[in-house]
Order: structure tokens, then sequence, then C-alpha cells
């Protein structure tokens, strides 16, 4: 044990705590604190003083902070409402946004820039559903219509990476066809498991047993959650893809069981704190310490490469957006577009993985996983305050759309009841995100 030391922990606990207060008590400076912490770790990192490192406690940590922002977000999604039209668009956007970003990964690849347009584009077509999500509901606007159908589209991004990350770019290796096979046999016995839960969930005297201990020192709901997420990660890596496919999937899962909340109404608030309590934010800063920019800092050449994939992003993502453009209207349309274009987990487990592989440079990932930083920073409050503006019954210039769903109640061309009574929002994140 003489190996192991919990001196860089304690630091990264350190500012998991300071970055969320600090911006608590300076509430007009509106970033979130995902951004300040990966900042922090930069700072901290190679690429400033070299201060804090990543050992064998922070690196696992870090692993289990990842897979746990997967499994939050497959948790958020509402599979009873994934249907119908909004899927159909959510899953329309996604391959609009994978053809274009596969193009810009050509693109890219012609410059000598990247060596493999399929990651690229893999990357730049996805969205950080966790943060999104979070945004949303800190927000009051995931029970809403434009809410659930812009968690809808960043649900679908979101696993279509994970998913093509996992068949396409395997660290374990093996081929394209019997990876396929592999991901057949994984959602088979997924669905099973499903099965199993359920009809579980279904015994009165086992649901009896679940009341009685899940608010005590037993906390059986939230073992058994956390169960579902080690074993789906362990079995996704035992056939060869990536284990973050297999804490979404768990999330998601979970998510469909466990509907009526009613009789354990703090069963979510519990999994919120462990995840955002302690191993997300040891993620999101330990992503910071791996970032050596360095080069990328001392090239004005390097910082435009910053430049484009940031455009990238945006092209990617928030063209697809204009698919929503009859329901929402131009604000809401545009409000998509930038949180759809809100990118950062799987743009640093795309780059990891690239750099291992060697189809990705330490410098262009650093310039990517930039972008990403930069998404973060610039997208959510501009989409939030559109929200917002969308929201006020008495905005100026108003979608027409917008006063149709709040007078008849229904969205047209999507099919969803609009929800109502929706709070209004500041535009603001809230510190601990």
């Amino acid at each position: 044990m003489k190996d192991i030391a919990f001196i860089n922990l304690l630091v990264i606990s350190a500012i998991s705590l300071i970055a969320p207060l600090a911006l608590g008590l300076m509430p007009k400076i509106r970033v979130p604190a995902v951004v300040v912490e990966i900042v922090v770790g930069i700072v901290l990192g190679p690429t400033g003083f070299g201060w804090v490192k990543i050992d064998l406690p922070v690196q696992v940590l870090s692993l289990l902070g990842f897979a746990f922002l997967l499994f939050l977000a497959g948790l958020e999604i509402d599979l009873h409402r994934l249907r119908g039209r909004t899927l159909q668009l959510a899953v329309l956007g996604y391959a609009i946004s994978f053809v274009i970003g596969l193009a810009a990964g050509y693109g890219f690849n012609l410059v000598g820039w990247v060596h493999s347009p399929l990651l690229v584009g893999v990357a730049l077509a996805a969205t950080s559903s966790g943060l999104v999500v979070s945004l949303l509901s800190d927000s009051g606007h995931t029970g809403d219509d434009i809410g659930q159908t812009i968690i809808a589209a960043v649900a679908v991004a979101d696993f279509g990476a994970v998913l093509l990350l996992s068949l396409a770019f395997p660290t374990a290796g093996g081929s394209a066809s019997g990876r396929a096979v592999l991901l057949a046999a994984f959602g088979l016995l997924v669905a099973v498991t499903g099965v199993v839960v359920w009809l579980a969930s279904r015994s009165r005297e086992l649901g009896n047993v679940l009341t009685r201990l899940q608010d005590t020192a037993a906390e059986v709901r939230v073992r058994g959650a956390m169960l579902l997420l080690v074993g789906f990660a362990a079995l996704a890596e035992k056939f060869g893809l990536e284990d973050i496919l297999g804490a979404f999937l768990a999330g998601a899962l979970i998510g469909v069981v466990d509907r009526d909340g009613s009789n354990h109404p703090q069963f979510r608030t519990k999994l919120d704190a462990i995840g955002n309590g302690f191993l997300i934010p040891v993620f999101f800063i330990s992503s910071g310490l791996r970032l050596d920019l360095r080069d990328l800092v001392t090239s004005p050449a390097a910082l435009l490469r910053v430049v484009l994939f940031l455009a990238a992003l945006l092209v990617v993502r928030g063209l697809p957006a204009l698919l929503y453009w009859p329901t929402f209207g131009r604000r809401g349309t545009t409000a998509i577009a930038l949180l759809q274009a809100t990118s950062l987990p799987v743009i640093v487990s795309a780059t990891q993985i690239g750099v291992q592989v060697g189809l990705i440079t330490p410098l262009n990932a650093g310039a990517l996983t930039c972008a990403g930083v930069l998404s973060v920073l610039l997208f959510p409050a501009a989409g939030v305050r559109l929200l917002r503006a969308r929201q006020d019954p008495g905005a100026e210039g108003e979608d027409a759309t917008s006063r149709e769903v709040a007078s008849n109640g229904s969205i047209p061309g999507v099919g969803v009841p609009a929800a109502g009574g929706v709070g209004e929002t500041e535009g603001e994140f809230p510190p601990g995100m």
C-alpha cells in the first residue's frame, strides 16, 4: 500500500468544492463549474505548474466518474416519450450530423491534422447529454415540449457516439463483424436483465422489503443501481466493447423500470449526490490534467485549429436543428442548435482513444478538447437565454409556433403534449454544474 497516495486526490477534491462555491459567490459569472474544473486541471497539470498528477486513485475514480456521467445521462431519458415523431427527428438529426462530421473529418485529414476521419466525425457529432440534461433540469425545462425534444436529440447523439466508439475503435481490437456479433449478444443480455429486473420490481413482497430498507444504512436501491452500473460496464468490457456503453445502458434501464418514484422520492437524488458530488468532478478535473497544451499555446497556427474545430462543432450539430424550425420557430431552433453543439465528455473519450491507438496526435487531441471546453463555456448560456425569451409571453417577436403551443397545448408536427407550469429561468448555470 506504500505506492498508493491520496495527495493528488486531496487537491482534486478541494478543487471540486472550491469551484462551485466560487461561482456561487460570484453569480454574475455565468460559467458552468465543469469548465472551471477543467481549466484549473490544465493550470495545475503539465501545461501549467505541474503540481498535480494522475496517479492510481485518481485514474480509477476518473474512470468511474465518466461512467457515472453517462449513467446519469441514460437515467434522464424518458424512453416512453422517446418515440414517434420525436424519435424520428432525433435519429435523422444525428444521421445528418454524422454525415457532416465525417465530411469535416475528411477535410481535417486532407490537411494532415488527423489520421481517422471517422474518429473526428464521431467526436463532432456527439453532445454532452449529461451536462445538457442537468442544465435543462435546473432551468425547469426537462418536462416541457422543447426540453424533451432536446433530451431526445442529445440522448440519441450520445448513444450513437458511444456505440460507434465501441464498434469502430475498441481498445481490445478484433474485427468489425466480430464486434457486431458481440454487440448483439450484449444487447440481448441487457434486454434479458431488464426483463428480470422488471419482473422483480412487480413483486409485492420484494417491494415491501425495498421500501423498508431503502432509507436505512442498507440503501438497497442505491446498491442495486451500482450493481447494474458496474455489472453492465464489466460485461461491455468482457464483450470487447467500451465500458461507457454499459454505463449508459444501465442508466437507461433503471429509467425504464423505475418510472414511478413516489414511494422512493430520494433515490435519484442520492444517485446525483454520488455522481455530481464526488465522482464526476474527478473526471472533469483529471481531463484537464491530461491535457498537455504547451505546444498549443506557443503556436498561433495550432490555436487556429481550436477555432476551426469549434466552428465544426457548431455546424455539425447546429445545422440539423433546422429540422425543428416548423415546430419551435427561430428562437427555439437556435436554442436547440446551441445546446446540441455543446460537447465535451465524448470528445475527451474519443481523443484519448485516438491518441492511444495512434489515430490523432496529442496536439490535435488537445485542440479538439479545447474546442469542446469552449463549446461548454459559450453555447449553453446563450441557448438557455433563448429558451427563456421563447418562454416569456411578452418577449418581443415571440415565435408564432410558441403561441400556438401555449394556446392549444400540443406541438404541431411532433405530436407530444406540451407540459405546462414551467418556471422561469434566469439563463444562468447553477454553481454546482
